[in-house]
């Protein structure tokens, strides 16, 4: 639209000085005939923006038309800078208004602040993303946005244990942001949980809508769950050898758990890795290890494989005698 276009110009003039034609063309993504007409329009009405010719000329705002954003102390506006995070948003759709809010931002401030941004991008860098490329199909992830900003009821299934297909409606009451992994938390009976987005096997929306208690707190929430989550699935440590070809698969059902040890996990010349899962006891490992079926080996403890292994045994035995 052109009104945005005209705002863009006057937040780049603000933030860069003076600019070119042929640049405001190039970042705007329009002809330079187009930046020409804009001009016209913005000295109609009543902006002091000028142009000079030349090799170093270009179009300029007077130095006395700004807004500023003061009050700002040098430690506010530099912890607003390192805010500047796409990798999560843009799973959101919204790196776009991330970087438009930033450059409006930017141009709010005084001079002596918007130096701040540049030392700032200089001495730090947030990635968001993680060692490995693989990013985690999430087809249902603006149908989720779309409830939680709403407060619409949510129709949700997923997959526990052993292929058995759970379907809930649930209050989605929001979303966060773990380890390269988007997880819903919701209420359903009575308690509210968290689950992986990636492991959802669909969502839709409700027409109803539900009720926000007034006294959630997401964050706090999400700091007592994570806790609780590290600390009940530590207690059973599996070593196990990975396949190449089931890696993608461990990875969307482990999340952060696998992760973080890719980068330290040396590779077999089959591409197989070495990893070490962590479950609460040996009937939860037996039964979220079976589904991968020979894609994962279990090395470590001998009762796990043991138990995987006699399992197996005896579907073999099935599968021949019905054969």
């Amino acid at each position: 639209m052109r009104a945005d276009r005209l705002l863009s110009i006057l937040i780049l003039l603000q933030t860069r000085g003076r600019m070119s034609a042929s640049q405001l063309s190039r970042e705007l993504e329009v002809s330079e005939r187009t930046i020409y007409r804009d001009m016209v329009a913005l000295s109609t009405a009543g902006v002091p923006v000028y142009g000079e010719a030349g090799p170093d000329g270009g179009y300029q705002l007077l130095d006395s038309y700004r807004t500023n954003l003061t009050g700002l102390s040098e430690g506010e506006a530099r912890a607003l800078f390192m805010l500047n995070m796409p990798g999560p948003l843009a799973r959101l759709g919204l790196s776009q208004e991330l970087k438009a809010a930033m450059l409006k931002l930017t141009a709010a401030l005084p001079e002596s602040r918007r130096r701040d941004e540049i030392r700032v991008r200089q001495r730090y860098y947030i990635d968001a993303t993680w060692w490995s490329s693989t990013e985690e199909p999430l087809p249902h992830l603006p149908t989720i946005q779309q409830a939680v900003w709403e407060d619409r009821r949510l129709a949700i299934a997923y997959t526990p244990i052993f292929g058995v297909r759970i379907e809930r409606t649930v209050d989605p009451y929001g979303l966060a942001a773990r380890s390269g992994a988007w997880y819903l938390v919701f209420a359903h009976g009575g308690r509210v949980r968290a689950r992986r987005v990636a492991d959802l096997l669909d969502a839709r929306l409700c027409a109803e809508k539900f009720a926000r208690p007034v006294d959630f707190d997401l964050g706090a929430f999400w700091q007592t769950w994570c806790a609780e989550e590290e600390q009940i699935t530590s207690g059973y440590p599996v070593i196990v050898r990975v396949s190449k070809r089931a890696l993608p698969a461990v990875i969307r059902r482990f999340g952060s758990r696998v992760r973080t040890q890719l980068t330290d996990a040396p590779e077999g010349e089959d591409g197989s890795r070495i990893l070490t899962l962590h479950f609460r006891w040996i009937d939860e490992a037996r039964d979220r290890l079976l589904p991968l079926g020979s894609g994962i080996e279990v090395l470590e403890p001998f009762a796990l494989r043991a138990s995987l292994a006699d399992i197996a045994e005896q579907t073999a035995r099935l599968y021949k005698k019905s054969a």
